[in-house]
């Protein structure tokens, strides 16, 4: 073996994660020694034993899961979640399939539902109090599956509650800068109530912006143009098509933070101390209730005023005003209204007759929700672990979120254990497959665990892999990351084979729908950094434990739509996925096939991964699913088959595989023209003050120096017979490197958020978002002030933390 050629994979791949690591290089028989030496510790994986477990890979098996998941609504703690908590164990401790060990452990959260015995409305009412029209408390039910007792009626979870009646305004996303606008056009905001659309800033944003200019309550619709393509009608929607129905409502939460409310940075275990609701932060603060674009098409329509800017417009088929106030009569184009009332076309309004009332009635609730963990201990080091999970939980039946991950969550972990209990197969390191509770109220579930095994999960972990919605559609990859998964996500792509007729690996397919400009590779698919959207929030911005989310997307040339249309409704079931979203079963069991060829690359930490059985350039019988399980699956491989981890830390070494890295988006940013480095809106005043990077670039160039001093260390220990400490320390700098970033007292005003580079924050910087969201405050105040001491602060921040970074790779006995 080539050591050169298998020092960039090693070294540059920067895999730590993935669903191969389920699997695992060093998938040993039970009873096998450590490796002691280099030959022994880079062979192959034995090609018998990956064959048996691709070929138990059962496709209809993983369709029927998916079909069990969602076969009934099962929100946060309700009694279908805690069936599925039993489905699981009984799945992870069978006999003759189950893993190590299996368990589930509880928490007590505080949770937010609508009353059933006062129902949200919202309503027109007259002076006298009259209903002139109510919008709908229910979604249509289209398929049968939305008007069991089961289905929770839409809402705005942790909305407070209220009744506020006042006239109506619309507020486009509902932004700062829209409030601001309606400001601007000489609109009285104090005591209206506002008409917000999803999208431009998250949905707690909206209540928080509206309150600051003394709004008394907030509605939520999602537009047909932000999620339909403009299509609005009955025959154009679901069940006609994947496109939301008119009654579609977006149910979410409202939370400003992630993790139990009452117990930041405290498990919620029956000791822990708690915040008195009353005083706890992060809630809306004024009323907030969802309602269906049809309904929002009532309101909307029929509002006087000025008309809204153009970039405000949606696909409702009227020229959308501002308010505030009713048109007098109505108007004949709001020809959509909900039948429980009369439409406000048929009735005779005048301004002052038509006021708008929000009547909110929810409640919060401590209640028990579980986390289940299934593990498979390593045979080698049993005390490093690989998390591999997925929430549970959903608004209603929830099959694209979150049941499609889980679907082959679940078929992985029962091909596993049984090779398992047979004793022929078992992990170099420790996998821990992971449920999630209660993270659509606010990543509950997952954050809890991180808290309450923050030292050892920061000692242990050597990657989070998330999963959640596996497949929105079946077009092309999208992935999510920090630097260290980039390399291996492309060396997988490019050796898997795209959905569909032709040639194109995914990696191929990839590039033509998302890309970038690598200043070291040329062009590149872009892998998007990771927010705060799903459980892989706590993990890397709490922990510093280097994550991924992969799935696969739509093409977004060819729709607008934002999301998959029914997100967090009701239609979203086992046969809206079954019709629309990944059809088939064929490519289903595509999902994590592996061939032979596969296994005789070189440089095996970059092997292919979904080499399949067919003649080559033939495109494989399968779709997103296929290739969201196969591009996870060489991740996950390259992580758990390797003596020394795959890492990037010196991608920038010739012999390394393709992708951006730590050290190439740090270089990247310095060599910048200062005008670039903290977004456009800083170029006039970052020119002027001429922000001293100097200790920035010196940063930098130390952590370069420091990742090719490492990648000369590993040659020279692959050329001789090394024992496991030595792996072992080295694996030790490799895996701490990403906590290196970490500074708990970055952003101070910021829960749980601490990873210097990715912290998702208020600019539109790529990277270093707190230098950027500095300077971005900096912005017309004059030199000397404390919005610019602040941003030398955070420019110290970051250089003190590429220092640290860089220490971390320098040989261990050096301090």
């Amino acid at each position: 073996m080539q050591w050169v050629k298998v020092l960039g994979g090693v070294v540059g791949a920067a895999a730590l994660l993935g669903l191969g690591i389920i699997l695992g290089h060093f998938a040993i028989p039970k009873a096998a020694n450590p490796p002691a030496s280099s030959a022994s510790a880079f062979q192959d994986l034995d090609p018998e034993i990956l064959e048996t477990v691709m070929g138990q890979l059962d496709a209809s098996r993983i369709r029927e899961n998916l079909r069990e998941l969602s076969r009934e609504p099962h929100l946060a703690s309700s009694p279908q979640d805690e069936a599925l908590v039993q489905l699981l164990l009984r799945r992870w401790q069978d006999p003759e399939s189950g893993l190590d060990s299996a368990e589930a452990s509880s928490y007590e959260v505080l949770l937010s539902f609508p009353s059933q015995e006062q129902p949200n409305h919202v309503a027109i009412v007259g002076p006298t109090g009259d209903i002139l029209f109510s919008c709908r408390q229910s979604e249509e039910n289209l398929t049968g599956e939305q008007g069991g007792p089961d289905v929770v009626p839409p809402y705005a979870a942790y909305a407070p509650p209220g009744t506020p009646q006042g006239l109506l305004v619309y507020a486009n996303w509902g932004s700062e800068e829209d409030f601001k606008e309606l400001q601007a056009q000489g609109i009285q905001l104090k005591g209206t109530i506002a008409l917000t659309r999803y999208g431009g800033v998250g949905r707690g944003a909206k209540a928080v912006n509206a309150a600051k200019h003394e709004v008394a309550g907030v509605l939520v619709y999602t537009d047909p143009a932000d999620i339909n393509d403009g299509h609005s009608l009955p025959n154009e929607t679901f069940p006609h098509s994947w496109h939301l129905p008119p009654s579609g409502v977006e149910r979410g939460s409202y939370y400003e933070y992630f993790g139990d409310p009452l117990t930041p940075y405290l498990p919620a275990n029956p000791s822990s101390f708690r915040l008195d609701p009353a005083n706890a932060s992060g809630f809306p603060p004024i009323p907030i209730q969802p309602i269906g674009f049809e309904d929002a098409k009532v309101l909307l329509c029929n509002l006087q005023g000025p008309s809204a800017p153009a970039a405000w417009q949606g696909a409702l088929g009227c020229d959308y005003k501002l308010g505030p106030g009713f048109q007098p009569g109505g108007s004949s184009q709001a020809d959509l209204h909900s039948p429980a009332a009369p439409s406000v076309e048929h009735t005779k309004l005048t301004p002052k007759s038509g006021q708008v009332n929000v009547s909110v009635h929810n409640r919060l609730e401590l209640r028990n929700s579980s986390n289940v963990l299934g593990i498979i201990r390593g045979a080698v080091e049993p005390d490093r672990y690989v998390l591999y999970g997925n929430h549970r939980d959903s608004w209603v039946h929830g099959a694209v979120d979150p049941s499609s991950g889980t679907a082959v969550l679940l078929e992985l972990s029962r091909v596993l254990g049984a090779l398992l209990k047979k004793g022929i197969w078992r992990p170099r390191r420790s996998i821990v497959f992971a449920s999630w509770g209660a993270e659509e109220f606010g990543l509950i579930g997952s954050t809890e665990f991180t808290e309450e095994f923050f030292s050892k999960l920061q000692e242990r972990a050597v990657a989070y892999i998330n999963v959640d919605i596996s497949v929105f559609a079946n077009a092309t990859l999208r992935a999510q990351g920090t630097p260290p998964v980039q390399s291996v996500i492309f060396s997988a792509a490019k050796q898997v084979p795209a959905p569909g007729p032709g040639s194109l690996s995914v990696y191929d397919n990839w590039i033509r729908y998302f890309n970038r400009s690598s200043p070291v590779y040329g062009l590149v698919p872009s892998l998007g950094s990771l927010g705060s959207g799903s459980d892989y929030a706590p993990f890397i911005h709490f922990l510093g434990i280097s994550s991924m989310d992969i799935a696969y997307t739509y093409d977004r040339s060819k729709t607008s739509a934002r999301i998959y249309p029914t997100y967090h409704t009701a239609f979203d079931t086992f046969g809206y996925v079954d019709k629309f979203v990944d059809p088939g079963e064929d490519r289903v069991k595509s999902i994590l096939r592996l061939g032979k060829d596969g296994l005789k690359t070189e440089a095996w930490p970059c092997l292919p991964l979904c080499r399949l059985q067919q003649p080559p350039g033939r495109g494989q019988d399968g779709g997103g699913t296929c290739s969201f399980g196969s591009v996870t699956a060489f991740s996950c491989l390259s992580m758990s088959v390797t003596t020394v981890r795959p890492s990037e830390a010196s991608c920038r070494l010739p012999s390394s595989s393709s992708g951006p890295c730590w050290s190439t988006t740090a270089s990247a940013w310095v060599r910048r023209p200062p005008d670039k480095r903290h977004g456009e809106a800083c170029t006039p005043r970052a020119k002027m003050l001429a922000v001293p990077t100097g200790p920035l670039v010196t940063a930098v160039e130390k952590f370069e120096g420091a990742a090719v001093a490492l990648g000369q260390h590993i040659s020279a220990l692959q050329k001789g017979t090394f024992d496991p400490l030595q792996v072992r320390m080295l694996n030790d700098q490799l895996m701490l490197l990403e906590r290196a970033f970490l500074n708990p007292r970055a952003f101070p005003k910021q829960r749980y958020y601490s990873h210097v580079l990715w912290a998702p924050l208020n600019s539109f910087a790529d990277t270093f978002p707190g230098l950027a969201d500095a300077c971005l405050r900096a912005l017309n105040t004059d030199p000397g002030s404390a919005a610019w001491a602040e941003v030398q602060r955070q420019l110290s921040i970051v250089v003190v933390a590429l220092e640290g970074a860089a220490a971390t790779l320098r040989p261990v006995a050096d301090l």
